[in-house]
């Protein structure tokens, strides 16, 4: 990437910002039960599995997690047709192992900025069953929402410039822990 950038986060701020998270899930729900930890493909899916381990030492019981790709789902797909979008989209969803039904499904994802993300991810979780409530986790919310959407858990607010961009890297994919912003 080109231009400034400085790291906002390292691996130790990750880690006490997902432990921190993993308390106040707990704390919310009173518990775990009935709860399922669902993580947006590709670096949510992580966040996702380092939360529930965290949980698992906090509650002693191993909560569910599960991955969501959001692919077909998102608004910013050019080109395509509603028959073969609403073929496509039906078809991922039969084949995903995922149970909301009734659960209390924490969505999990790297960086809230317009919400799309999180819109695409509710319909697809929709489509897969009704969940008794969605619950919004993120690692950074850097703000400039275009849709009404606001996170219940927050590992760290970072307000942006619509010409700055968040990167967030993690050890599973990147080798690293590290939050970046670039200027």
């Amino acid at each position: 990437m080109e231009g400034q950038h400085r790291i906002i986060m390292d691996d130790t701020a990750i880690r006490r910002a997902l432990t921190r998270i993993a308390h106040e899930i707990v704390e919310k729900n009173k518990g775990i039960d009935n709860c399922v930890i669902v993580g947006i493909r590709t670096r949510g899916i992580y966040l996702a599995q380092r939360i529930a381990e965290r949980i698992h030492e906090i509650e002693g019981l191993p909560i569910e997690v599960n991955e969501l790709d959001i692919t077909l789902y998102r608004d910013d797909r050019k080109a395509r047709s509603a028959a073969v979008t609403d073929s496509a989209a039906s078809n991922t969803t039969q084949h995903l192992p995922i149970h909301v039904e009734d659960k209390r499904v924490i969505l999990f994802d790297d960086v809230l900025y317009t919400g799309r993300t999180i819109r695409a991810a509710m319909d697809a979780l929709m489509d897969i069953g009704r969940p008794q409530s969605i619950q919004l986790a993120v690692l950074v919310d850097r703000g400039h929402r275009e849709l009404p959407i606001r996170p219940d858990y927050v590992g760290k607010n970072v307000p942006t410039s619509k010409q700055e961009q968040i990167v967030v890297s993690l050890a599973e994919v990147d080798e690293e822990d590290k939050v970046t912003i670039f200027h």
